[in-house]
């Protein structure tokens, strides 16, 4: 438990392989560890006690964030969410109801993924009410492969999510884009990552936005809602959005701007709802 204590909290800006080895580093707590060291968080708000929580539980979120790499957004930032539901999940822990940390904190992490997913899906309106975020979520865990579905696995699939057959047909349709079967790579170094992790590039949603907003760059509204913003706001839009090809990570630009990357997240949606407000219509 003192290598817990000891080691520093790795950072996220830089090499994404050098964190994932470094977090595998950090030792798993035994029971007595957690419990005390849950204990001494909630009894005496201890700083390092939290932190020991936090960084013993940050391969936890790698492996979640993993499972999460069908839907085409980086995976560093699909970490950077889990972590921030990590820490909730540290803060709001009872050690007296005898149940893991892990066990606890599952919740918080994917409630983090699944929210950073849907608002960076959101304006491809994949998912606009609570029953087709459900849905959406699913829908996308129960399908196996990447050809469209047949007629007799959407009312299996109906039946099981209590919906009618056209909410799965037309939630398929959005999240995919009809996929394509894609031809086995010959380096299968993603073993790890079976079918279930691969997407179809060219009809993935995230490709789709950047398309659209690539149109969209030269329309007058778009470049005076863009005007309207203070330079490094412009800088975090232009580059997270409306780049052709590589769209930068909140990480990239917390680097650049040497910031935090929840720094740069806020900076990124307060700017976005300014433009909302300015492309709507009257």
């Amino acid at each position: 438990m003192n290598q817990v204590m000891t080691l520093p909290v790795p950072s996220l800006v830089g090499s994404l392989e050098t964190y994932v080895a470094t977090v595998n580093r950090f030792p798993l707590l035994t029971a007595e560890e957690e419990l005390r060291l849950a204990r001494k968080l909630r009894d005496e708000n201890d700083i390092d006690a939290a932190r020991a929580l936090v960084v013993s539980h940050l391969r936890v979120v790698v492996s979640i964030a993993r499972g999460y790499l069908g839907y085409g957004l980086p995976h560093a930032d699909l970490i950077q969410e889990g972590n921030i539901g990590l820490m909730k999940a540290v803060k709001r822990f009872d050690p007296e109801r005898n149940v893991r940390l892990v066990s606890f904190a599952i919740h918080w992490i994917k409630a983090e993924m699944h929210e950073f997913i849907l608002k960076n899906w959101r304006m491809v309106k994949i998912a606009t009410t609570k029953a087709q975020r459900k849905l959406f979520f699913n829908l996308r865990s129960m399908k196996k492969g990447l050809g469209p579905l047949s007629q007799d696995a959407i009312e299996d699939m109906a039946r099981q999510l209590r919906v009618k057959p056209e909410e799965v047909r037309e939630m398929e349709m959005r999240i995919s884009g009809q996929d394509l079967a894609l031809e086995a790579g010959d380096d299968d170094e993603d073993s790890y990552a079976p079918i279930a992790y691969l997407t179809d590039m060219e009809n993935e949603p995230s490709k789709l936005l950047e398309s659209d907003e690539t149109e969209r760059v030269g329309s007058r509204g778009l470049q005076t809602a863009l005007a309207s913003l203070d330079a490094r706001s412009r800088r975090i839009i232009e580059a997270r959005w409306l780049r052709e090809k590589d769209p930068a990570t909140l990480h990239d630009l917390a680097a650049e701007f040497k910031v935090s990357a929840e720094r740069i997240r806020q900076v990124e949606v307060k700017a976005m709802q300014k433009m909302k407000g300015l492309l709507a219509p009257a």
